[in-house]
């Protein structure tokens, strides 16, 4: 086996955004800013005559944005996310307490995985809420 990396190094630096398929662009818009608590980072009409929408949030302080787009030639859903913090307990206590959100029954740990809870936006996408490493 011989290795190619040499010639094909990526000039990529960063995830930018990450893409979730959303019915209604409103709604989600209000989920992830009033009950998880992102900001709101972007909403743009764009096209020719600006019959679409560029909607992104994100986490407080993370350079990593969130677009929630409308369905392309599908359903809504099944995406999937993970996103971190260092207090995995509180962060599902916090999200209990909003209320509305369909969480898992509570953060478990599996062998060799951190602590973990999984939520669901309406539209089916998910988000795994994981313990960030020490270091971070």
């Amino acid at each position: 086996m011989t290795d190619d990396t040499t010639n094909t190094r990526t000039t990529v630096s960063n995830i930018g955004v990450a893409m979730f398929a959303v019915a209604d662009q409103d709604a989600a818009r209000a989920f992830y800013t009033g009950k998880l608590g992102f900001e709101l980072r972007g909403d743009t009409a764009f096209g020719e005559n600006g019959e679409m929408r560029w909607l992104e949030v994100a986490p407080p302080g993370s350079r990593t944005r969130l677009a929630l787009n409308p369905a392309m030639g599908g359903a809504p859903g099944g995406g999937m996310i993970g996103v971190e913090t260092s207090d995995v307990v509180a962060e599902y206590e916090r999200l209990r307490a909003v209320g509305g959100i369909d969480l898992d029954p509570e953060p478990t740990r599996t062998s060799g995985a951190p602590l973990l809870f999984m939520l669901r936006d309406p539209d089916g996408n998910t988000i795994v809420v994981v313990e960030a490493p020490a270091d971070t």
